[in-house]
């Protein structure tokens, strides 16, 4: 037996047994009051440990008593009966204090059924003495994050003598009853309080990635960096891209356009000419944007392209000659080269993407992801890849990777289970095209702002 005094010094002793007495000053937690008074908790409780039943000594009919075997039994500070037994031998009674030791631990709930078994999982505190059993619940409540913290197992519980050797201060019988009176007013605003702390936190782990996509979202829009009237306007751009795409295909170096987009501005709208037809569109531009600046379909922009996977009948298409790129090789905005690649003869059989060129995943959950290749690599069907043409490879990457472009991208895949956005969807979504030297400042501040975020 244990036996808590203050000394004359006012250090608290503790005498075990017929030993000596000696300070325990520095193990309790806390100064408690004058007419407080620390004692572990064995002193003050009667505790009954569970014990399983094997499934033949249980039954989902209602005979016997009602057996609980852990936190599945405690909802909402209610205990909920669904097995019962002829043979129970661990009781816990009416007014006791049900907790998990096991598993989900540091539920709790008082017993309402006149006698129920309980398994392993579950422990039974009854308070002697007159002790207000609320208030051990209350203490209870503050010990359980230190009791799972001394669990030996790698499964989360609590062991018996640990609770039972846990200090408990113990204040006077009226105290402790003015205490759960207090607690119960204040205990609706601690709950309040948990919410708003969760939700707090929420905010604050998606706060960099919300802040991120706001600072994309105004660099597309052009409201990142002043406008140069000096600056080569992307008209000029995307008529250069026209004609060295005419070249190419003259050299039969690539292949016609099908449906050449042109859009341009009159009237104080937005046209596209496609397959010799114009139409207004201007139900479909997301956004204003400088005068400077040109909307443009994204194949407009260079050479688009689906990747496929050699088939896997020849074990020799795969090898270690160019990168094989998944989705799950694309992360963070950076591309894993040390896959399985393909070989030099797989090569042939699949898609390459030259330096330079932006792949996107376009189907399933990683919908969006997007990356900058830094080398030549293949790449598999969900993703589809653009090598951009006079135009800043990175701030296609930034725009395709924008909250517009992203969400568009969702829109168009539909809500199927396995979202996908087929190359022709893709090929004909939007993009804001800046002058060349305006490209140039966008990538050195978005860069230089996610450089230094990551330092924070």
């Amino acid at each position: 037996p244990s036996y808590i005094f203050r000394g004359e010094d006012n250090i608290p002793y503790e005498k075990v047994g017929k030993n000596e007495p000696v300070s325990i000053a520095d193990e309790v937690p806390f100064e408690i009051p004058e007419s407080w008074e620390w004692v572990r908790l064995s002193s003050i409780i009667e505790l009954q440990s569970g014990q399983d039943l094997t499934p033949d000594k249980y039954n989902d009919s209602g005979k016997g008593i009602p057996y609980i075997t852990g936190a599945s039994n405690i909802e909402n500070e209610d205990v909920i009966i669904n097995r019962w037994t002829e043979y129970g031998r661990a009781f816990a009674y009416e007014g006791d204090l049900l907790l998990t030791c096991k598993g989900t631990v540091g539920t709790m709930a008082f017993l309402n059924e006149t006698q129920v078994h309980i398994a392993r999982q579950i422990m039974a505190i009854r308070p002697l003495y007159g002790i207000n059993p609320l208030y051990v619940r209350i203490v209870l409540e503050s010990l359980v994050a230190d009791l799972k913290a001394l669990a030996k197992s790698m499964i989360p519980g609590i062991s018996r003598d640990d609770v039972l050797t846990s200090f408990f201060p113990l204040p006077p019988i009226n105290e402790q009853r003015r205490i759960v009176e207090k607690y119960a007013t204040i205990k609706p605003h601690l709950s309040n309080y948990d919410i708003c702390s969760k939700k707090i936190d929420q905010l604050n782990g998606d706060f960099p990635e919300l802040l991120k996509k706001s600072i994309l979202q105004e660099a597309v829009m052009g409201k990142l960096v002043p406008q140069d009237e000096n600056d080569e306007p992307a008209s000029v751009l995307l008529e250069r891209i026209r004609k060295e795409k005419q070249r190419l295909i003259a050299e039969g170096k690539l292949k016609k356009d099908k449906h050449e987009s042109i859009i341009y501005r009159r009237d104080n709208s937005h046209y596209e000419k496609l397959d010799g037809v114009e139409r207004c569109i201007d139900d479909e531009i997301p956004f204003d944007i400088p005068e400077s600046w040109e909307w443009a379909r994204l194949s407009s922009l260079g050479i688009t392209q689906t990747g496929n996977t050699p088939s896997k009948a020849h074990p020799e298409y795969f090898g270690k000659n160019i990168p094989f790129v998944g989705p799950g090789d694309i992360q963070a905005a950076s591309i894993n080269y040390e896959n399985q690649g393909l070989s030099k003869l797989g090569r042939e059989y699949g898609r390459i993407a030259c330096k330079g060129s932006v792949l996107q995943v376009c189907i399933g959950g990683s919908i969006g992801k997007a990356a900058v290749s830094r080398q030549d690599v293949s790449f598999n069907q969900q993703i589809n890849a653009i090598t951009p043409m006079y135009v800043n490879e990175y701030y296609i990457f930034y725009a395709m990777t924008a909250p517009y472009f992203t969400e568009c991208m969702k829109e168009q895949a539909g809500g199927t289970a396995t979202p996908i956005i087929n190359r022709g969807l893709w090929d004909r979504m939007l993009i804001p095209v800046p002058p060349h030297n305006e490209q140039l400042s966008i990538i050195e501040i978005l860069e230089d702002t996610f450089h230094n975020s990551h330092q924070l």
